[in-house]
């Protein structure tokens, strides 16, 4: 159907043209006929977003709603036993469970340490390459290469160079008198050795992301400081450290996020051993739903997951907000 637009309103002569012109009113057909077609290219808009919508939606929706039901049930592959409905069964199990809180205790400290290390280094190897240090373009790419690795690949050469026979770490401590240590098979050293893994490959994220925020300070008043004659350590913290507190939450808080799903390198590194003392919730899952095929309690577990995921986000957001608006 063709769209036919009436206008009216006054006539306005036009000398040049000799005839006259209807002259726009507010309110008038010409409005109605442009409102009307701008209602159409919104429809035809939603037309076409709508259905990749709702694949999208279906798509991650499903999965979740699927293992939810799951993790309800008493399923096992091997043996192969019917789903039986359990209800809160596996999840009491798990909360009575002394590995599920030795698995968040292990997680827990790993990220933690991790990522409070990887902020004090990121944010001063970023300070370093904004200062433009010697050597500045050579330490820009250098940095950056750890993060671009595969963490299975970075695992498998830390496991050979912390092997307790053949490992030059230990090689060069016995070079300065020092007895070999079991890096991989004692469970403080081997927790301190995935700390310094995790440490070495996401540091340049965080160097990264400060190096952007430093970037993007205003040199105003940093000029304005110089003046008063504001010393490198005053001008850090009364105005670089503040400036930077909301990009510096955001950082910590990603981070945070994506070390408590760390399970690629305790998998390669250790496999959770000694025992389970170095066993991480993610692997924890994994060794449930693929080790013995125990399908509800895994289901089960990955939602317990997503709820300590969740109340660590709070906890830090909660107490990062009155930090950041007292410093701001």
């Amino acid at each position: 159907m063709e769209l036919t637009c009436h206008v009216s309103g006054e006539e306005k002569h036009d000398p040049s043209a000799g005839r006259a012109e209807p002259a726009h009113l507010p309110g008038t057909d010409r409005d109605v006929c442009v409102s009307g077609e701008s209602v159409r290219d919104e429809r035809i808009k939603y037309l076409f977003i709508w259905p990749a919508f709702l694949v999208v939606l279906a798509v991650s929706i499903f999965p979740l709603i699927y293992a939810l039901t799951v993790s309800f049930q008493s399923i096992r592959i091997t043996p192969p036993l019917p789903p039986r409905f359990v209800g809160l069964d596996n999840y009491a199990s798990l909360l009575s469970s002394a590995r599920f809180w030795g698995a968040i205790t292990t997680t827990a400290i790993i990220v933690l340490v991790s990522v409070a290390i990887q902020y004090v280094i990121g944010f001063a190897v970023a300070l370093a390459l904004h200062n433009n240090v010697p050597g500045e373009r050579l330490y820009r790419p250098a940095f950056l290469f750890p993060m671009f690795m595969a963490p299975v690949a970075v695992a498998l050469v830390a496991r050979m160079m912390f092997s307790p026979t053949l490992g030059p770490v230990n090689d060069f401590a016995s070079f300065l008198g020092f007895p070999n240590l079991p890096y991989l098979t004692q469970a403080s050293a081997a927790i301190a050795v995935i700390a310094v893994v995790e440490i070495w490959q996401w540091t340049p994220f965080v160097t990264l992301l400060m190096l952007a925020g430093l970037q993007g300070l205003p040199r105003e008043v940093f000029e304005a400081a110089a003046m008063e004659n504001a010393s490198p350590w005053q001008r850090f913290w009364g105005i670089t450290f503040p400036m930077l507190l909301p990009i510096s939450v955001a950082v910590v808080f990603i981070r945070i996020i994506e070390g408590f799903k760390i399970v690629d390198t305790v998998f390669v590194l250790t496999g959770g051993g000694p025992g389970t003392s170095t066993e991480t919730l993610t692997l924890f899952a994994y060794n449930e739903g693929f080790k013995k095929f125990n399908i509800g309690q895994a289901s089960a577990l990955s939602f317990l997951f997503l709820i300590v995921i969740t109340l660590f986000g709070i906890a830090y957001l909660a107490l990062a907000r009155p930090i950041v608006e007292k410093r701001t």
